[in-house]
């Protein structure tokens, strides 16, 4: 642990506010997420109280405080439950490509061969499609087998997308790392291959994979958020999804109804903003060449008093003298 903070606890100047800027606005929304049974005032999907239904496209008030969308659903109460749909998906989403890609692109590095060239070959096919429309497309074959599992199959949609970035990242990594003088001592010692990969190329092949994590997050937030607002996301009767309310605000826009469809977007550039600020902030924390560190405090050793310096040069010089003396003497160059 200790090994693991040691970067961020010499990291200084803006690397490190940045960090943290972006560290407090994640949490915010971590903290709305998981509070939001207590914090929003009716459910994500509710549109009266006690047989009244809500007005719609009411402006902000006492009783919404963020008003109410053309679908008669509070605002704020979408805001807040949109926040919890966004981390599930996101947080599901990084995982598993996370796993799946890392494993593969270990394994593949290492051992090679044909299925690393079929890997490889895929991989590179997957990735030289835009992110959003491979999303669209598994999004598309998704909602057809997975019926009623909204917050799964968007999570499954935007894992496809990034699997091939880990994997290329943690293959190329591994390759460079195998030839190494460690790999070939654990070779001759005669450690297994498992061994190898899992104790000695693992944690030296996933140290740029936390600042990817963070980065691809927020990716996965506003592509999450494009296919709501295509229609291709999540279902308002499943989950609350800020995407999708945006579609739903586009006519209000033009009626000059504007707090519809300001504040899903204010969250999501919040959300999106604040996991960036991680992922840069990391960048320059975890890679020595880009961080900069705590200079060390000097401590010079105290000085002797000038009254002790002065009588030492005396005694000295005076010693100097008197031996100079003796060995005149001693040569009868002078008579006593």
């Amino acid at each position: 642990m200790k090994r693991f903070l040691k970067p961020f606890q010499q990291t200084t100047g803006l690397a490190r506010w940045i960090m943290l800027i972006g560290i407090v606005i994640v949490f915010l929304f971590i903290i709305v997420a998981i509070f939001a049974d207590f914090i929003a005032p009716y459910g994500f999907n509710q549109v009266e109280v006690d047989g009244v239904r809500f007005v719609k496209q009411a402006p902000p008030g006492p009783g919404h405080i963020l008003g109410v969308n053309d679908q008669f659903y509070d605002i704020f109460s979408r805001v807040i439950y949109g926040a919890r749909t966004a981390l599930e998906v996101v947080l599901l989403s990084i995982i598993l490509s996370l796993v799946i890609g890392v494993v593969l692109g270990l394994l593949c590095g290492y051992v090679g061969g044909w299925v690393d060239r079929c890997l490889v070959f895929l991989m590179d096919a997957m990735y030289a499609f835009p992110s959003l429309l491979l999303a669209i497309v598994f999004s598309f074959l998704l909602s057809g087998l997975m019926k009623g599992s909204g917050i799964i199959s968007a999570a499954l949609s935007l894992t496809v997308v990034y699997i091939p970035r880990y994997f290329r990242v943690v293959r190329n990594t591994t390759l460079s790392a195998r030839e190494a003088t460690y790999v070939e001592a654990a070779r001759a010692i005669g450690a297994p291959n498992r061994t190898i990969m899992g104790r000695y190329l693992f944690t030296n092949v996933i140290q740029s994979v936390p600042v990817i994590g963070t980065l691809n997050a927020a990716d996965a937030i506003s592509t999450l958020a494009a296919l709501g607002f295509l229609g291709l996301g999540i279902q308002p009767i499943d989950a609350s999804e800020w995407g999708y309310d945006l579609s739903r605000a586009l006519d209000d826009a033009a009626s000059g109804i504007w707090w519809t469809g300001m504040f899903p977007g204010l969250a999501i550039v919040l959300l999106v903003t604040g996991l960036t600020l991680i992922g840069e902030g990391l960048n320059e924390t975890m890679n020595p060449t880009l961080r900069k560190r705590r200079f060390a405090a000097i401590v010079l050793p105290e000085r002797k008093p000038k009254a002790k310096v002065a009588v030492a040069a005396e005694v000295v010089t005076n010693d100097i003298a008197e031996s100079a003396y003796e060995e005149i003497v001693d040569d009868g160059e002078v008579k006593p």
